[in-house]
């Protein structure tokens, strides 16, 4: 992009629009704060209404010495940018571009490095507060939150049991030495402590939750349906993914005596962007949490803190990718749920393209991220079948518009609490009058343990039967529904 072109967008995390040299401390501010964030430039010569009018040739040189002796005065550590000056159609400007420091934090030297550190939080220069102080310290010794040590209680303490079930499913064991490789644990005088990755995968920190909502309409006015998810966060994420399928259209059709059920939004997108909130979230900031919000037009997922320090949404795009909490990250990666670092933005657009629904928006908003997927509507949903599928009656009349809920009420009441292989079993049972264990194998993709255990939940919870013995044994629905070919 080039610097007409930034200077078209407006100011943003990367870029400062100044029309004379700000006064002294406003300059050091600026400089700080993009030292301290992702880097940035600033240009004078450029006023409010982003029309460059330049400035004087014969000031060049007094501008950019005041410019160094300003940030040198001013600024500690020492930041050294590049100053330089650009021809915009026949008008000079001045740019002072600050790259990414490696001496963090920085702040301004009469404030002292408490008051006087700096963020570039959206087009502002914000104080940080101690919290991303400590961050910036953790930044500059190369090491995460999450990989830091958490002392308030030692491993024994904690029960492991839902992060070792998910090692197991996919056929692998947490040992020690499998949790300090992961960074999951630190010895220290000869006990071992959970880091603040373990403690946060298994939910026990109280900022460590979910909130999802159903709202009436458009706005936050009325709520349909508001759950609150707590746990570890694999469970959160299972949970929360069962909520929005719960409340988004899922259109079935039948071609003689096969059911097809595709969801509005495609859910390979939906999930990808709840794993990168989980993921890529600020865990530091206890004051906030993920919020899920399904409104009439749009699914919107929304998690603290903004794009990690040097992402901006351009090179997000061009599948940069920079991890804010690399414990957390390792844990995902290693059961599957990453397949591939900075390919995970492509991938929702490309989804939500090709099912012909508008390019979801990610955007950073201050210090959160939002994700938006864009709803068709109803009308647009019933018409999405290929021509070839609306050309008969018969089709058009088997062609349906519902929810897991709808398809579910007359077996459960409860499907809000149904894990998704739970919902997906019932649901094949709904158009089959049976499975056994190796077809839950195929449509789930799962481990045999893992397929033994739905089967017994579903039968504690009395939604299906057991017949047969050994490897002939199948399960069917409890009550039959009406309208399902046996």
């Amino acid at each position: 992009m080039t610097l007409w072109e930034q200077i078209q967008q407006g100011e943003s995390k990367t870029l400062e629009l100044k029309q004379q040299l700000p006064r002294r401390d406003q300059i050091a501010k600026t400089v700080i704060a993009f030292a301290n964030t992702g880097g940035g430039k600033l240009i004078i010569g450029v006023d409010d209404d982003r029309q460059v009018v330049g400035i004087a040739e014969d000031d060049i040189f007094t501008l950019q010495d005041q410019i160094v002796s300003l940030i040198a005065d001013g600024c500690h550590p020492t930041i050294l940018p590049d100053i330089y000056t650009a021809n915009l159609g026949g008008k000079l400007v001045l740019v002072v571009e600050v790259f990414r420091g490696n001496l963090l934090p920085y702040f301004l030297k009469h404030e002292g490095k408490v008051s006087g550190t700096y963020l570039r939080i959206g087009a502002t220069n914000r104080p940080a507060d101690r919290e991303y102080i400590l961050e910036l310290e953790r930044q500059k010794r190369n090491q995460s939150f999450d990989e830091e040590t958490g002392y308030e209680q030692v491993l024994d303490e904690l029960d492991l049991t839902p992060l070792e079930q998910r090692f197991s499913a996919q056929g692998k064991h947490l040992n020690p030495e499998k949790l300090q490789n992961l960074k999951l644990v630190h010895e220290e005088q000869g006990r071992l402590y959970p880091t603040h990755g373990l403690m946060i995968l298994l939910g026990r920190y109280e900022h460590v939750i979910t909130q999802c909502a159903r709202f009436k309409g458009t706005d936050m006015s009325v709520f349909i349906d508001r759950k609150e998810y707590t746990g570890d966060l694999f469970s959160q994420l299972e949970q929360t993914e069962a909520f929005i399928k719960n409340h988004i259209h899922l259109r079935g059709e039948i071609k003689g005596l096969q059911r097809t059920d595709t969801y509005e939004i495609p859910t390979a997108a939906l999930r990808e962007a709840l794993i990168n909130a989980f993921v890529h979230r600020d865990y530091t900031n206890r004051g906030r949490d993920i919020k899920v919000g399904i409104y009439d037009d749009i699914v919107n997922i929304v998690s603290p803190g903004g794009f990690p320090s040097g992402i901006t949404h351009t090179t997000l795009g061009e599948g940069r990718s920079e991890i804010r909490n690399r414990t957390i990250a390792r844990v995902f990666k290693e059961l599957g749920y990453i397949e591939q670092w900075g390919s995970g933005l492509q991938r929702i657009k490309n989804t939500c393209l090709q099912q012909g629904l508008k390019e979801p928006q990610v955007r950073e908003a201050g210090d959160f991220v939002d994700v938006e997927f864009y709803r068709p509507e109803l009308a647009e949903a019933d018409a999405a079948a290929t021509e070839s599928d609306i050309k008969t009656p018969e089709n058009v009349q088997n062609r349906t518009i519902t929810t897991d809920c709808d398809r579910l009420r007359p077996i459960t009441t409860d499907c809000d609490t149904l894990h998704p292989d739970e919902t997906a079993i019932l649901l094949y049972l709904l158009d089959h009058p049976k499975i056994d264990r190796k077809q839950a194998l195929t449509l789930l993709n799962i481990k045999d343990t893992r397929a033994k255990a739905l089967f017994n939940d579903l039968l504690d919870k009395s939604l299906i039967e057991r017949h047969g013995q050994g490897r002939s044994t199948y399960y069917v629905l409890v009550k039959k529904v009406e309208g399902r070919d046996e």
